[in-house]
Order: C-alpha cells, then structure tokens, then sequence
C-alpha cells in the first residue's frame, strides 16, 4: 500500500518546536514509564497540533495529500492530460488558479515562485483602494481568502510586490494602484467570479 504524503506547514518554526517539546512532556507526564516513545499515529497528531490542527485528520483534510494514489483520484481531482485547465489562461496562470477553491479562497501556497506572485494578486483583488488599513485589518482580510494560516507572508508578499504600501512603522496599508500584466487578466476575472465580486 502506498505511503499518503501530507504537506505540513509551519508559520513559526520556534512556536511549534514549544507546542511540540510541550505535548511531548505531557505525554510523559501521563504514562508510567517517562521512557516509552509516543505511537507512530500519536506523533503524527501531535505534529498536526503543533502545526495548529486540530489533529491529523484535521491537517490531512485541509492539506490535500502530495502523492495521492492514482486510484483514488477522482475525475474532478485528477490533473490534467497536458495544457491548462482553463482554456483563457495561461500555464502559469492555470496553476495558480488550482491553488484557489470554489470560492476563491487560497487553500495553498504553491512551491513555484511565478505561480506565488500570481496567486498574490489574486489576494490583492479583496482590498480597498479608498481605505486605510491597520495590520490587524490586513491580516483579517487574508484570513478570510486563504485557508493555510501564513498571513504573515502573504502581507509581506504583498508589500514586496507593491501591491500594498505599509508606512508608519507598518501601522498603516494601502491598496496600490497596480497594473497587472495581461496574462494575469483572465486569471482575476476567475478569482472575481469565484468570490462574488463584480467583474466589470
């Protein structure tokens, strides 16, 4: 039987090496020999918990598996034979497209530099331009469009990228004015639709 591979993303690596060195002390605290390693699976859950599931099954549902068995790919989920998926767009924008769900929503970060800087601009499209944000407020907007709990590099790929300005010691953003390149146009057309907005 194949083994299923689960991307496991940490946001603060120090954060999760204490809930981790943490659950592992409990569960010496809680069996009579200090000695006895935790089992394979309970590992795994704490793993998941210091990641910031709730617990494996959590993790392995919000994380779709790496090297899922062919067998049990559905039609839906199986990738494509060549080409994108989406006839209007582009390879690099087809790819970025899979990492957004039905609503929108960034549901993962992709390993792919190009693709990263076209998912942030599919991010971009849900902030205001005549507002002034707060940092609390950034984050809560990413929060609401991405499902992997990494706000922090979004904002800072967002203000990188200059689609957002940060002054005031990071107090305040802006949405800036930015022109993306035609390639990415179909792409925020979709991720418009997806999530409601207008598109015109």
């Amino acid at each position: 039987m194949p083994r299923e591979s689960i991307a496991l993303h940490a946001a603060d690596i120090s954060a999760f090496a204490k809930s981790l060195r943490q659950q592992l002390a409990d569960h010496c605290l809680q069996t009579d020999e200090s000695r006895e390693p935790p089992s394979h699976l309970s590992l795994l859950n704490m793993l998941a918990r210091a990641a910031g599931h709730r617990n494996l099954q959590a993790l392995r549902a919000a994380a779709p598996s790496l090297a899922a068995p062919t067998s049990k790919l559905t039609p839906k989920h199986a990738p494509p034979a060549r080409g994108p998926r989406h006839p209007e767009l582009s390879e690099l924008a087809d790819r970025a497209l899979r990492q957004f769900d039905a609503q929108g929503r960034l549901v993962r970060w992709p390993s792919r530099h190009q693709v990263q800087r076209y998912a942030i601009w599919g991010l971009w499209l849900h902030f205001d331009s005549r507002r002034v944000y707060s940092e609390p407020e950034v984050n809560e907007v990413l929060n609401a469009h991405h499902g992997f709990g990494d706000h922090c590099t979004l904002r800072r790929e967002l203000v990188e990228m200059k689609l957002l300005a940060r002054s005031d010691g990071g107090r305040e953003y802006r949405k800036l004015a930015a022109r993306p390149a035609d390639e990415l146009l179909p792409l925020l057309r979709e991720l418009r639709v997806r999530s409601g907005q207008p598109t015109s």
